[in-house]
C-alpha cells in the first residue's frame, strides 16, 4: 500500500526498502514504523513509501451507529494525525505551525461541543491502547470540557484545549529509546524525560508567538501545589490556572490506561484517586468540577460489580459519591452500605 509519508502511523510495517532520490539505501523491508522512522524519511526527503496493509478488523471507535458517533470517528483519525504531524515537524525543526494545530483541533472540539454525555465520550476514546499522540488528544479534550464547567469564555475554553493538547509537544526532544522505555525510568533517563516541559515551552515559545500562556502550562502540568513536581517546585500560587485545569486532565487521562505494574482502573477508581489528590496537590477547583459533571454521567451505565454480578447504577449518594445504588436483576445493592463490593468496570452499553 503505497502511503505518504506524512500519514504514516505508529506499527505501520515497510513492504519493501526504502531509498532515497540518491539511491541510499534508508530503511530495510520490515522495519516497523514509529516517530524516529517518520522523521528519518522526511530528513531523506522521502515522500512515499510502500506499507503493509494495516488491520481493520477493528475500529478505534465503537459502532453507536448514531449521528455524532459518526461524526466523532470521521474527525478522531484526523485529529491524532494532525498531532502527529505536529509533533514529528517539532521533532525534526524545534518548531511547528501554528495553524496546523487550529486547522485540526477546531474541527473536533466542533464535534464533540454539544456532547453532553462526556462518559460515553470518555469511554469510547479510552478504548484506544493510549499513545502519546492519543493521550495529547485526550487531555486537550478533557481540558476543553473542565474550563466549560469552570465557567471560562468561549476564547479560552478553546485556549485551555488547545494548552492541554501541546502540553507534551517537548517529549519530541526526548530520544524515543527513553519515550518508549518497557520499564519504570529511573536516574538520568528519569531526568531527561522530565526535561520535556522545558522543552515544550521553548518549542512554544518559538511556534507561537505571544502566546506565552500555552508555554507556560507545557512548562508547569507536572507541577503541584505541595511543591513536589517538577519542573521548578513551584506552589499553589505560582501555577497558572490554566495548567492547574491541564494537569488534572492530564492525571485523569494518564490513570485511566494501564501502566507499568498498574492495569487499567475503572472510571470511578480513577475518579477516587483524582478526588484524593486534589487535597494538597491537584487544585480543587478542576478537580471538583471533573468530579460532579462526571458523576451525573454514570447513573444509567451498566457496571461489572468486584463480586461478579452485573448491575446499572440508578442512583449517586451524595453523601457517599463513589458508592453508588446498583441494580442487580430485580434487586438493589447499596454500596454505601454494601462496603466490600465495588465497581470494576463501566460499559458503554
Amino acid at each position: 500500500m503505497r502511503t505518504d509519508t506524512m500519514d504514516l502511523i505508529n506499527g505501520d510495517r515497510l513492504k519493501s526498502d526504502a531509498f532515497n532520490k540518491v539511491g541510499l539505501h534508508v530503511l530495510p523491508k520490515g522495519t516497523i514504523i514509529h516517530s524516529e522512522e517518520i522523521a528519518l524519511l522526511i530528513r531523506q526527503s522521502i515522500h512515499h513509501v510502500d506499507i503493509e496493509p494495516r488491520d481493520h478488523t477493528e475500529s478505534r471507535l465503537p459502532a453507536e451507529g448514531d449521528e455524532f458517533s459518526q461524526r466523532l470517528r470521521e474527525n478522531f483519525d484526523l485529529t491524532i494525525q494532525g498531532y502527529q504531524s505536529i509533533f514529528l515537524e517539532a521533532l525534526t525543526t524545534g518548531k511547528f505551525n501554528q495553524t496546523m494545530v487550529d486547522d485540526k483541533l477546531k474541527p473536533f472540539l466542533e464535534t464533540i461541543d454539544d456532547r453532553k454525555d462526556v462518559v460515553s465520550l470518555l469511554l469510547m476514546l479510552g478504548r484506544d491502547d493510549v499513545n502519546l499522540y492519543n493521550h495529547s488528544l485526550q487531555v486537550g479534550l478533557l481540558s476543553y470540557y473542565i474550563a466549560s464547567w469552570l465557567g471560562y469564555s468561549k476564547d479560552e475554553i478553546y485556549n485551555i484545549s488547545k494548552a492541554g493538547y501541546l502540553h507534551d509537544i517537548g517529549k519530541s526532544q526526548v530520544s524515543q529509546s527513553i519515550r518508549n522505555h518497557a520499564d519504570e525510568l529511573t536516574g538520568e533517563d528519569l531526568e531527561e524525560m522530565r526535561r520535556h516541559t522545558q522543552y515544550g515551552y521553548d518549542i512554544i515559545r518559538s511556534s507561537m508567538a505571544g502566546d506565552d500562556t500555552t508555554a507556560l502550562v507545557a512548562l508547569q502540568h507536572h507541577e503541584l501545589e505541595d511543591r513536589t513536581g517538577y519542573p521548578l517546585g513551584i506552589g499553589k500560587k505560582e501555577i497558572h490556572p490554566y495548567s492547574q485545569i491541564v494537569a488534572v486532565a492530564n492525571v485523569y487521562v494518564k490513570l485511566t490506561s494501564s501502566s507499568i505494574g498498574r492495569p487499567k482502573q475503572s472510571l470511578i477508581a480513577v475518579l477516587r484517586e483524582v478526588y484524593g489528590l486534589g487535597f494538597g496537590k491537584l487544585n480543587e477547583k478542576p478537580v471538583q468540577a471533573l468530579i460532579h459533571n462526571l458523576l451525573p454521567n454514570f447513573i444509567g451505565k451498566n457496571v461489572l460489580l468486584s463480586n461478579g454480578e452485573m448491575g446499572t447504577i440508578v442512583f449517586n449518594h451524595p453523601t457517599d459519591i463513589f458508592k453508588p445504588l446498583v441494580k442487580v436483576n430485580d434487586f438493589f445493592r447499596d454500596l454505601s452500605r454494601e462496603r466490600d463490593i465495588a465497581i470494576e468496570e463501566i460499559y458503554l452499553e
